[in-house]
């Protein structure tokens, strides 16, 4: 069986909000979730859960084992927030707006623990792209927060879905830390853990399974419903997609041609045509 890799529509029905999770999104929301992307690994200690909870790391007796960096990242963060009055941005906020912004900035946070990747990436799939899904309803405020928890966490590892020179950078940043921990671990007894053995490097094996079995099936779960960002393409247009201004230049060009077309048969036109998509994070992973 050959290695997973990703697969995402082609074409989608043209929509104005094709990609735009803020359009979707309440202010106080969106917000709250550029916040929790700022705040959610502050302070990190560059060892991984499970070496904080062996080794009853002092975070982990605080966080009873559960969540251990996610918590102390939302706490810390919010430690620094509140230490001085000039660092409060949101002075703007009543009483019930600030209890709504911390609590979304901490639930998104939260879910950007890996042992609750496949959870939240099964519900967002039922909820959003199973053949019988009854799809995102942006109504509804726990719909929002998935898709709230769903943007933050592609945010989070989407280092394989950048340009290569990047990707790579990262990756050796993240190897050494991986090393210094297993170095740790060694000098204290306790076996290595994968991938963190300096004298047994397996990082391609490391990135290899960290695409195939996180980034790609979420960057998959994210596109296929629709909130990817990214750019139409016309026909015969693949290789150099059109920018938006180009597209609505387009637009423009054809109304002036045909004035007598009706708003109504124009909108029907836009909404039945389908376009393929061009986008920049998934373009490294195909």
């Amino acid at each position: 069986m050959g290695s997973p890799r990703l697969v995402h529509r082609q074409s989608f029905t043209a929509e104005d909000t094709y990609g735009i999770l803020g359009a979707n999104l309440p202010a106080l929301e969106l917000m709250a979730l550029y916040t929790a992307a700022a705040m959610h690994d502050y302070d990190h200690p560059g060892r991984t859960n499970a070496f904080l909870v062996t080794t009853n790391a002092p975070q982990a007796v605080l966080y009873n084992d559960r969540s251990v960096l996610e918590n102390h990242h939302a706490a810390a963060a919010w430690s620094l927030f509140l230490s001085k009055p000039e660092y409060n941005f949101l002075v703007q906020l009543d009483r019930a707006e600030f209890k709504r912004f911390r609590f979304l900035v901490i639930e998104a946070i939260l879910a950007t623990d890996l042992k609750r990747h496949f959870e939240i990436l099964a519900e967002f799939n039922a909820k959003a792209n199973e053949p019988d899904a009854p799809g995102l309803d942006w109504n509804s405020e726990t719909d929002r927060m998935l898709a709230l928890e769903m943007c933050i966490k592609l945010a989070d590892i989407n280092g394989p879905c950048k340009a290569l020179d990047i990707h790579t950078q990262w990756t050796s940043r993240i190897a050494e830390e991986f090393y210094e921990q297993g170095d740790e671990e060694s000098a204290l007894g306790l076996p290595v853990s994968p991938y963190m053995d300096r004298s047994n490097p397996q990082l391609s094996k490391l990135q290899e399974s960290f695409i195939n079995h996180l980034v790609a099936p979420l960057c998959n779960a994210y596109g296929e419903a629709g909130l990817m960002p990214g750019v139409w393409q016309e026909p015969g247009d693949e290789d150099e997609p059109e920018t938006d201004l180009k597209l609505q230049m387009s637009n423009e060009d054809e109304e002036e041609e045909d004035p007598a077309t009706s708003e109504s048969d124009t909108a029907t036109q836009t909404s039945g045509r389908t376009r393929k998509i061009f986008c920049l994070q998934t373009q490294h992973l195909q």
